[in-house]
């Protein structure tokens, strides 16, 4: 987990009743808080380790339109503008700035791949434009790559995942949404078949909704609930490096690198082709839904079986309300960052753009994104358990799209006319 992460202050004590109950702190579900809190709406947060503990805070702080499926853009578009609204709404910076991301190609496949792309998002209006070599040359200057091409969105952008959702929690409070820290939610209770409540370690909380957006445990939450949710677990590690000039302020992602510049000067950089993933019991229960997404991206992929798979075995997948459940045992998920991966980015980068042999590491983190059959999220009500709405499944670029997807469950569990057609994020899918 980043050093620099911000801590949310936020009371102990548990309500005995509210209109919606969130589980899970991350970007999505304190979005919702701080929507619901505006509605005036009650609404309590509980977070079983702290907020942001997990992928909020661990991912890259990309806020890309570029790249996304087509039906995934209008969820990015509407983020966009609640990026830029977010600190005059919550009083507060979120590091958000509008720079840019281009992605780069090495070769013609990956050219055509991208121009495939722009095509396929010709009538959405995106800003997005092919790059030739020279032009990329004079974006991102000093490189000695290669390259055959690429893709800019001007208007994509970043924020800074240490303060982001920190900082929208606290907003939350302050319009008065309840937040709980270090308790987690077991289970739900039900009253004729119903959400009647939540059922935390330290007691039980009466509610008429219920919205989980608990990454990646929202699985083992709802298969006790007898709702399977089909996703799996992969590791990105990630490097910052102590403040230092750098080529530009522009996001850029290369084939097997990325890296984009951070609020303090340094920058923030990843192997853009690989990520470790550990098997768990999961992979040989769920892992058929992947072959699509295995045929095309095996190569990304560094599976192992060690550790990992030892302690998932060793976590609950059936527990009743009183008992010990599998949140109270791993507060926080934090898999130890993978040096080697790093190391290959620095490396790959540095033959790149060689100002990044300047470069010197400030710290090292990973963390475990929740990947879905076709890489898109989960936002809708489980028709199965009537009051009970998911918002989960971001597949690793939820970060950007975390204030409209956080809106959007707002506004299913409100009723609310909903930010953009939700269609495209339908449990049934899957």
């Amino acid at each position: 987990m980043t050093k620099t992460l911000e801590k949310v202050q936020t009371t102990d004590q548990l309500p005995e009743s509210t209109t919606v109950v969130i589980i899970g702190g991350g970007i999505v579900g304190v979005t919702a808080a701080l929507t619901l809190a505006e509605r005036n709406i009650p609404v309590v947060l509980i977070e079983k380790g702290h907020i942001a503990g997990e992928q909020s805070s661990r991912n890259l702080g990309w806020i890309r339109k570029t790249s996304r499926h087509a039906d995934d853009v209008p969820l990015a578009l509407a983020a966009d503008k609640l990026w830029a609204e977010m600190p005059e709404r919550i009083g507060k910076e979120v590091g958000y700035k509008q720079a840019g991301i281009m992605f780069l190609a090495k070769t013609e496949e990956q050219v055509a791949m991208h121009e495939a792309w722009l095509k396929s998002v010709d009538s959405l209006s995106l800003d997005s434009k092919m790059l030739s070599t020279k032009e990329i040359d004079e974006s991102v200057p000093g490189g000695k790559g290669d390259w055959a091409g690429g893709i800019y969105t001007p208007s994509d952008g970043r924020a800074e995942p240490s303060i982001a959702a920190s900082a929208i929690a606290q907003a939350a409070i302050n319009k008065g949404a309840v937040i709980i820290q270090h308790c987690a939610v077991r289970t739900l209770s039900t009253t004729g078949g119903k959400v009647s409540g939540v059922v935390t370690e330290k007691g039980e909380i009466r509610c008429e909704q219920v919205l989980l957006a608990g990454g990646a445990w929202s699985r083992r939450f709802l298969g006790n609930l007898g709702v399977s949710l089909p996703t799996l677990p992969l590791v990105c590690s990630v490097v910052r490096t102590k403040p230092m000039d750098g080529p530009t302020d522009i996001a850029v992602g290369g084939p097997d690198f990325s890296f984009r510049k951070h609020q303090d000067g340094g920058f923030i950089i990843t192997q853009r082709s690989a990520l470790d993933a550990p098997l768990t019991l999961d992979h040989l229960l769920i892992g058929w839904r992947y072959l699509s997404q295995l045929k095309a991206q095996h190569s990304f992929l560094r599976p192992s079986l060690g550790k990992a798979f030892m302690q998932d075995l060793g976590l609950a997948r059936r527990w009743k309300a009183n008992q010990l459940s599998p949140f109270e045992k791993v507060r926080v998920n934090d898999p130890a960052a993978n040096p080697s991966l790093n190391q290959e980015a620095l490396t790959n980068l540095c033959n790149a753009w060689p100002v990044f042999n300047n470069a010197e590491i400030d710290e090292e983190w990973a963390g475990v994104i929740d990947v879905t059959p076709d890489s898109n999220p989960v936002i809708d009500k489980i028709q199965a358990i009537p009051g009970l709405t998911i918002a989960t499944g971001f597949s690793g670029h939820g970060f950007g799209t975390g204030p409209a997807a956080g809106q959007l469950a707002a506004d299913l569990v409100s009723g609310a006319e909903p930010i953009i057609d939700p269609s495209p994020y339908r449990f049934d899918r899957l």
